[in-house]
């Protein structure tokens, strides 16, 4: 005989399909196979039809594709054989779902099969509804499964309740046909019945209200009585589990009772006793046991309240947390979790146990335990559960510890009873997990300190030693540079000392020192070591024995690759060797920082008050914006936010750095305002005359596309960085010009810009992304070939709206650029709109240095920053 042909047996297939070495092999062997089928279908073989079907259960469950063989299951179905139509459901459930079409065809022979005299055929046809019926087919249906649940054969009236389940899942609207059948189950002697009864029951209550009034009313005190037999009932070896007498019919009834007592008094004093007594009388040493104590737990829980059975419930959930499974300690957790909702103070009773689970092996139980720890927390035991979570965080695992260190920064900062034991919390913690806090956080401690003023001089020393003991802690770092910085005169004074503090001794040297050291360090980042850089700066000031010797420390970065430290190391240099009169005013002390207001702006409850909609609060023109994510603004603006104040000038940052009051200066040319004494401070710094009262209306005193209100520093940039467009100041006669902060050059007059200029070249693309595309349209003044105006046009190619727009642009030193304000800062998406800006370069070098420009582009798209940086050499020849 072929042993391919149709008349081969199932047991010869699968014996020649496991003989195969190789997967190509197997591959071959089935698809043999599946040929043979194909041949005996197309034959229409009546003979061999259960066998091929068997075949192709035995191939589908191997992975490969049967899809060719669904039409013969419905074949058998239709046979009237038993043994046809037990493979052909069999067939029927494995090879097809719901989703697939072809099910409708067997709706009838389901409905003729439910209605036949064998009550075998009617099992089969209800194993079928039940495993894959569809909302149809439950419809269809539903008429006799009803009729079924009161079936002579329990086996039937079983199979029967199952079904009803899928189908009231599928077609909640049937409920109410089901609910006199369910009811009438749960008197039911026979144990499979009873079960699936009870299941149907609790099915019902989740989708009809209807259906739960009514077995609250009919059925409470029947479910209690068959619960109170089953808990005193003897031994029973059929329904044994592990000594426990019928655990699975245990938990469906506690299960039916929680969805009965929730939110009903009535039905919740007459399951209380039961409840008591399940709690009492299971044996907590077999698995089995737990698991009715777990669903006894959560009844218990949701019923109605009654406080000695919610305390009898916690005192289980304690014993939990005591077994040696670690399966049971999480379920524990997980439940007195939700307790505490109801019972804070019997959980509270726990705490000890809870607490040794935050030292446990096993990861996800020291998770759960850190959570519901957080959750135990309150003003009355703050203290001794954080002194137990700190103790436990230097021994715990590095994976685990950033979680508890986040955890205990958050209970400190929320339950602090006084400044004080704030900051002796985070200073056991900084030196402990100081790597693992986060920003939020440090800034807080910061924010916290400043507003002790009693404290400074406690907090620095404390810093001081915590600093020289766990040194490689960066967090710590920065606050320890932060606090000398701001205090080290205190700290060397030994100002302030309280009784608590032992003595200690620290001169200036060793201040500087600490600074020193953390600077040099090759494993800390940009930000810290450009705050060590403000913190030698501001010494300088308050040591002026260690002036000399800060200022070769902060030469030293004056040719550093890092340009940030690059920068700041020249300026600072230059604010200490030539601007003496204005550094003690430059590096006094930071204001006091408001608690509450920097609390709301970190929980994000004031408004932005640079919004774009409307231009109500700031209207800032491009080029002039604050970016969201500068270093120096994590420095000077704790908060991290990324737009200013609502009642903030474009001077926020220098008003904080300088400790003066700067008015703000009028954007319209020719308008000029009587400047306070912080301006003249400022523009002594940046060595900028005033101008004259009656300055030409063509001039402006500093032009505003030139301008950044970003920060101080970002202002020294503007005036240091040899591509960054120059500082443009009106020029009368006998005004002296503007001196560089750094060495020093004249300042080029503001040129005035002729309106009325036809373009003289061809536009060209002068940057195009997925998202963006810039033009430029050329036009010169006559007799003016060196200047060029350039009207730039942006486009946005998204489908999202760009807000928040911003252009930069850079030129070499031989060209002189000044952009305008932007005509807006939105782009509406596909391209239906544009903002415009108007450029001019001046070309000193024209004729034998072509145009360049470095450009930098920054929008917001859904809340998101988005950067965008090109170069444009693509200028036309002789412009």
């Amino acid at each position: 005989m072929n042993p391919f042909s149709s008349g081969t047996r199932l047991r010869d297939m699968i014996r020649a399909i496991r003989a195969c070495k190789t997967a190509a092999e197997e591959r071959g062997v089935v698809r043999k196979e599946c040929a043979a089928i194909r041949a005996a279908i197309s034959e229409n073989d009546q003979d061999y039809r259960h066998r091929n079907i068997a075949k192709l259960m035995f191939i589908h469950m191997l992975g490969y594709p049967t899809h060719f063989g669904q039409m013969e299951c419905l074949k058998l179905i239709a046979s009237p054989g038993f043994p046809e139509k037990r493979i052909g459901y069999l067939g029927l459930m494995l090879l097809l779902d719901e989703r697939q079409e072809v099910l409708m065809l067997v709706t009838n022979s389901i409905k003729q099969d439910l209605n036949h005299t064998n009550q075998y055929i009617v099992g089969l046809a209800l194993c079928a509804l039940g495993n894959i019926g569809s909302a149809e087919m439950a419809r269809d249906l539903a008429p006799e499964v009803e009729r079924l649940l009161k079936f002579r054969d329990p086996n039937i009236r079983k199979k029967a309740a199952l079904c009803s389940i899928r189908i009231i899942r599928k077609v909640p609207d049937l409920a109410e046909n089901f609910i006199n059948p369910a009811a009438a189950l749960l008197s039911e002697k026979h144990h499979g019945v009873l079960i699936t009864g009870v299941q149907l029951c609790i099915d019902l209550c989740k989708i009809s209200t209807e259906a739960l009034e009514y077995f609250r009313k009919k059925c409470t005190d029947g479910l209690v009585k068959i619960l109170k037999d089953l808990t005193n009932s003897p031994y029973a070896p059929e329904y044994d589990v592990s000594g426990i007498t019928d655990p699975f019919l245990h938990i469906r009834l506690l299960r039916l009772l929680c969805a009965l007592g929730q939110d009903d008094a009535d039905a919740s004093d007459a399951m209380n006793d039961i409840l008591a007594q399940v709690a009492t009388k299971t044996e907590s040493n077999k698995n089995a046991g737990n698991a009715i104590l777990y669903e006894c737990v959560a009844t218990i829980m949701s019923v109605e309240d009654n406080g000695g059975l919610r305390v009898l419930a916690i005192n289980i959930l304690g014993r939990f947390l005591s077994n040696r499974d670690n399966n049971i300690r999480y379920v524990a957790l997980n439940m007195l979790m939700k307790a505490l909702a109801v019972d804070s103070q019997a959980v509270q009773r726990h705490r000890a146990t809870i607490l040794e689970c935050v030292k446990d092996t096993d990861p996800s139980i020291r998770k759960r335990a850190v959570e519901l720890v957080y959750l135990l927390v309150n003003e009355s035991n703050v203290k001794p559960m954080t002194k137990e979570l700190i103790e436990y965080l230097e021994a715990s695992d590095p994976e685990f510890r950033g979680d508890l260190t986040a955890k205990i920064c958050s209970i400190v900062e929320k339950f602090s009873p006084e400044k004080i034991w704030y900051i002796d919390q985070m200073l056991k913690v900084l030196p402990k997990a100081g790597n693992y806090v986060k920003d939020e956080v440090w800034h807080s401690l910061i924010v916290v300190i400043t507003n002790a003023s009693n404290l400074h001089g406690y907090a620095v020393r404390l810093l001081y030693r915590a600093v020289q003991a766990a040194g490689e802690q960066e967090t710590l770092v920065r606050v320890a540079v932060w606090c000398i910085g701001e205090y080290g005169d205190i700290l060397v004074n030994n100002a302030g000392r309280l009784d608590i503090e032992e003595p200690l001794t620290v001169t200036e040297s060793d201040a500087v020192d600490v600074v020193e050291t953390s600077i040099k360090s090759h494993s800390f980042d940009l930000t810290t070591r450009a705050m060590c850089l403000i913190a030698l700066l501001k010494l300088s000031s308050r040591f002026p024995s260690c002036s000399q010797r800060i200022n070769d420390i902060i030469v030293q970065y004056k040719g550093s690759f890092v340009l940030e430290l690059q920068q700041r190391a020249i300026e600072f240099n230059s604010v200490i060797e030539r601007h003496q009169n204005i550094r003690p005013s430059l590096v006094e002390r930071m204001p006091v920082l408001d608690e509450a207001t920097y609390s709301g702006r970190k929980a994000g409850s004031l408004p932005a008050a640079g919004s774009t909609s409307q231009g109500v609060s700031v209207n800032l023109p491009n080029g002039v914006a604050k970016p969201s994510a500068a270093p120096l603004v994590d420095l000077l603006d704790l908060s991290s936010d990324d737009v200013p104040a609502p009642s903030s000038s474009g001077g926020d940052f220098l008003q904080d750095l300088l400790g003066v009051d700067l008015a703000p200066v009028s954007s319209q040319s020719g308008t000029n305002q009587a400047q306070k004494s912080g301006t003249d401070v400022l523009l002594d710094l940046l060595s900028i005359g005033t101008p004259p009262a009656n300055s030409s209306p063509s001039t402006t005193q500093v032009s505003p596309s030139n301008v950044d209100v970003r920060s101080p520093v970002d202002l020294l940039d503007r005036l240091s960085s040899p591509s960054a467009p120059s500082v443009q100041v009106s020029s009368t006669a006998g005004s002296s010009p503007m001196l560089d902060l750094l060495n020093g050059f004249p300042s080029s007059p503001s040129i005035p810009v002729t309106e009325g200029n036809c373009p003289a070249y061809p536009s060209i693309v002068a940057f195009d992304s997925s998202s963006l595309k810039l033009m430029f349209n050329f036009s010169k003044q006559p007799g003016n070939p060196q200047t060029i105006l350039i009207e730039a046009s942006f486009t946005n190619k998204s489908q999202e709206v760009l807000t928040n727009f911003i252009f930069q642009a850079a030129v070499p030193k031989f060209l002189q650029l000044h952009l305008d304000p932007a005509s807006g800062n939105t782009l509406p998406a596909n391209g239906n709109g544009s903002i415009t800006q108007k450029l001019k370069i001046t070309n000193s070098q024209r004729g034998k240095k072509s145009l360049v420009m470095r450009i930098r582009i920054a929008y917001k798209v859904n809340n998101k920053d988005v950067l965008e940086e090109g170069q444009i050499n693509n200028f036309p020849r002789d412009l």
